[in-house]
């Protein structure tokens, strides 16, 4: 019987929270020389130039300090960030991916990690552990930047004027413009400050164009009958669940161990998938997306398109561009699990 992502209960200590703060696997070899551009597209070009000279600047003992890259204002703290701002599949984790890689400075004085996980290790280790924890490094790379509360819009904005305070050099992206955080999800004007200290914090970099992940490539594969999903749910490290009880478990596992409850996976086969209306729900889904995504696991699905995996009023709410973001990986990934099924 193949296993079940719905049976694991991933035990994760705190430490190795920053030490997986690495690219993810789908990312662990590119570079600036393989984003692919599109020549119609100038911002593209000018952004890996950007990110490129950014990366170099790191190692050149000026910490963040230097000009050419920090506009200051009287309440900003001493640092010095790129903020890569552009809509889904345009290769902005791929830029911050091959920024991280460039800097020329040893891998264990950079991270990677994702908003989410940044927030998450604050949780585990508190504000003031953490603080430490990511002083000791030079550069820090934020994917999906996106502030979705009230309380994690100071704790982020806070954690980063220390960052920079101390010299740490910081790499982010984004789907929201930094002086736009915060829009259509809370109207709190007493955050507003929050957020525009924070933008200040950056030099916005804009990367236009088009979802990559469906540039000249078909719509979504239809779904797999789930007899043919559970059939082919065959080999070590091919997991197969009912999309019931996995969404059901996963509000029992914290989002930081949703990576770790990937490990040694190479497949997975969801039966009965079907449109989400509960926004917890959802909000859990985009986060297991996210991590299938970083792993490059093909999925195998059953059930309802997953360009239907919300409802609408969902794609029109607030969070709108996770769950966006959620469809174009979970279709792209889709797309392997259909191939890997055609190859057998």
């Amino acid at each position: 019987m193949p296993s079940r992502l719905a049976d694991r209960r991933p035990d994760v200590p705190a430490s190795r929270l920053v030490a997986d703060m690495v690219p993810p696997p789908r990312f662990r070899d590119v570079s600036f020389e393989s984003y692919r551009a599109d020549p119609d597209v100038p911002s593209q070009a000018a952004a890996v130039a950007a990110a490129r000279a950014f990366a170099a600047a790191i190692g050149d003992g000026a910490g963040g300090r230097r000009r050419g890259w920090f506009r200051r204002t009287p309440d900003e703290a001493p640092g010095a960030g790129i903020y890569l701002d552009g809509g889904f599949g345009v290769g902005k984790t791929h830029l911050l991916a091959s920024l991280w890689h460039a800097a020329p400075v040893p891998a264990e004085r950079k991270l990677f990690c994702t908003f989410v996980e940044l927030t998450n290790l604050a949780g585990a280790l508190g504000f003031a552990a953490t603080v430490e924890a990511l002083s000791a490094h030079r550069l820090v790379c934020v994917d999906e930047f996106e502030l979705d509360d009230p309380g994690d819009t100071v704790l982020v904005s806070t954690l980063l004027g220390r960052l920079s305070e101390r010299g740490v050099r910081l790499a982010a992206t984004s789907n929201t413009l930094p002086d736009q955080l915060g829009e259509g999800r809370f109207a709190a004007a007493d955050f507003l400050r929050e957020i525009q200290r924070l933008s200040g914090r950056f030099t916005v970099v804009r990367v236009d164009g088009e979802d990559y992940r469906h540039r000249g490539l078909p719509s979504a594969p239809s779904p797999v009958p789930d007899a043919v999903v559970a059939s082919s749910a065959v080999g070590d490290g091919v997991t197969l669940d009912d999309f019931d009880a996995l969404t059901a478990h996963l509000a029992t596992v914290h989002p930081s161990r949703y990576g770790p409850l990937l490990d040694g996976v190479r497949r997975v086969h969801l039966r009965g998938v079907r449109t989400v209306d509960d926004q917890s729900a959802a909000l859990r889904l985009v986060v297991l997306a996210d991590r299938l995504y970083d792993r490059d696991l093909p999925v195998v699905a059953g059930g309802v398109p997953l360009d239907r995996l919300f409802t609408p009023e969902l794609l029109a709410g607030g969070y709108r561009k996770k769950y966006f973001r959620a469809v174009s990986r979970l279709t792209a990934l889709s797309r392997d699990g259909a191939a890997s099924l055609g190859s057998r």
